[in-house]
């Protein structure tokens, strides 16, 4: 992959689904895709759907690729995606990628979290346990939690974690991506604990040119600073260079179980993939495990 540094192995006979339709999940399923792996890319819009399974397309004629439709505000709309995968196989890799940052105002989803909460975290969350009985039909199966730098600069607040008291963007969102960050490192615990036999690792982009910072949803201001031809060379990286610490947790064959991979570089803005160090608070083993049973009621999915 061009600039990413990533030697991806053949994943013939491999199957991974890919949480959104743009930015860094078509270049993940892409480079999924070239490996040989079929791929599942999950989203909201047809449209884009179409749009991301034309990329991969293009870049991998004999692959297998589709489109699945998901809302990730909606609970009931990831319950559903799960219904109709039942009856695969198995899934080898599941990556939770899709996300949203700063709505100016808070939002909600179907169930009434605050949005970023619910989309970015509970609904992988969610996503991830009824997929679970298909990713154990594996032989080595693997999850990945894209986290984001944002997590380093977070803190759960158990008594608002839906934002209604203060609802303040830019600290929702690093709530959200802490969360993340917390589900990959206990996922991996409970998966060791329990014999589910998964590997669970988190990965973040660093600081890279995606849409992200430019959808509809987010803070208009804070999107023409970062989007600027000036400030994203100096400090940050192409979008393909962000996807390459995701492309390597899903495929490196020697990977640590429960840790984060992202970008080496100065302040781990850009640079090629390693493994990084989690944010203190990511580490917190009580927080965790609190953070996975209020998860569980929210969601009302339980992992078994």
């Amino acid at each position: 992959m061009s600039g990413a540094q990533v030697q991806v192995p053949s994943l013939e006979g491999r199957s991974a689904l890919i949480t959104g339709t743009g930015g860094l999940g078509v270049l993940v399923a892409r480079e999924l895709a070239r490996a040989g792996a079929e791929v599942i890319i999950a989203g909201r819009d047809p449209s884009k759907g179409d749009e991301a399974l034309r990329l991969v397309k293009a870049a991998a004629p004999q692959s297998s690729a589709t489109f699945e439709l998901v809302d990730l505000a909606d609970l009931r709309s990831v319950a559903e995606l799960a219904g109709r995968l039942r009856d695969r196989a198995a899934l080898d890799l599941l990556v939770n990628n899709a996300g949203i940052m700063s709505p100016p105002t808070r939002k909600t989803t179907a169930q009434a979290f605050e949005l970023q909460f619910g989309v970015n975290y509970l609904s992988h969350f969610a996503l991830t346990g009824h997929l679970l009985p298909l990713l154990r039909r594996s032989s080595s199966p693997r999850v990945v939690n894209v986290t984001s730098l944002a997590h380093r600069y977070a803190k759960l607040d158990f008594t608002d974690l839906q934002r209604e008291r203060k609802y303040r963007p830019g600290e929702a969102y690093c709530q959200s991506k802490l969360a993340q960050a917390l589900f990959a490192r206990e996922l991996q615990q409970r998966s060791d604990e329990h014999g589910w036999g998964l590997t669970s690792v988190a990965a973040h982009p660093g600081f890279a040119s995606t849409n992200l910072f430019k959808g509809e949803q987010g803070d208009k201001k804070l999107s023409s600073i970062i989007s600027t031809r000036i400030v994203m060379p100096l400090i940050g990286q192409p979008a393909e260079g962000g996807a390459a610490p995701i492309i390597y947790a899903a495929t490196e064959a020697d990977i640590a179980p429960g840790a984060l991979y992202g970008p080496t570089g100065r302040f781990e803005m850009k640079g090629p993939p390693g493994k990084r160090d989690f944010a203190a608070p990511a580490l917190d083993e009580a927080v965790a495990a609190r953070l996975w049973e209020v998860s569980e009621s929210l969601t009302g999915v339980r992992f078994h």
